[in-house]
């Protein structure tokens, strides 16, 4: 076992002197389950930003899956991002494209055989309980429809990190535990979990390392609670 995730002396600032992120340091260790939070602002974003090489970082050393990303050639960056389920705030689904065919992409850039894409993701839609909007356009979805959509997307091709942007911050407090669940049961199967988040009761039912962002700055770092749910 090694480390998924190093930041080591991470800054982000923008222009105008804004700084998102003040050299700050971390790791997520493969296999494990971290909570990134704060209040808005809070550098949280741009965390999940850096490790998809959206951005760079202004200085500092960021490693994904033992890649340096600060030698990562752009040709590099798309095999990096197929090692990672995704999971945006704002589920970035293709509009003109039905829910089946929104989750087949991150299958069909693996160039997979049709058969395997078609079975993968009908057991995973299956699953989300959403197998019903198959032939559904992500406009006649509802927002937690959409949500599981984005999740079955990010979860299909079984990768060994799955990033979450507030992943329930749509949803009603019963559905949000269930797409923890659904998230936690990849985790048990050895994948390694990153959940950005502000809701502190979500947090509270499960066993996870906390990291408390504030202003860029990494200012706690805590054990969450956990109801018989062990990280």
């Amino acid at each position: 076992m090694g480390s998924m995730v190093v930041f080591s002396n991470v800054s982000k600032r923008y222009v105008g002197g804004i700084v998102a992120l003040d050299s700050l340091s971390f790791s997520l260790e493969e296999g494990e389950f971290l909570f990134l939070t704060g209040p808005s602002g809070a550098g949280k974003t741009t965390v999940l930003r850096l490790m998809l090489a959206e951005e760079r970082p202004t200085s500092g050393q960021i490693i994904v899956a033992r890649r340096n990303l600060g030698a990562l050639r752009e040709s590099a960056i798309p095999f990096l991002r197929r090692n990672m389920g995704v999971i945006f705030q704002d589920f970035r689904l293709i509009e003109s494209r039905t829910a089946f065919e929104n989750i087949a992409v991150t299958l069909e850039v693996l160039a997979l055989p049709q058969r395997e894409i078609r079975t993968r993701v009908g057991q995973v839609m299956e699953v989300l309980g959403i197998s019903r909007l198959a032939d559904h356009r992500p406009p006649m979805l509802s927002g937690g429809e959409q949500q599981r959509v984005a999740i079955a997307r990010a979860i299909v091709n079984d990768p060994p990190l799955i990033i979450a942007d507030e992943p329930t911050g749509n949803l009603d407090p019963l559905l949000a535990v269930e797409v923890m669940n659904l998230l936690m049961d990849c985790h048990r199967r050895g994948t390694t979990l990153l959940v950005a988040t502000h809701d502190l009761a979500l947090m509270n039912r499960y066993r996870a390392r906390c990291l408390g962002l504030e202003r860029g700055v990494l200012v706690e770092e805590t054990i969450t609670g956990g109801d018989g749910e062990v990280a």
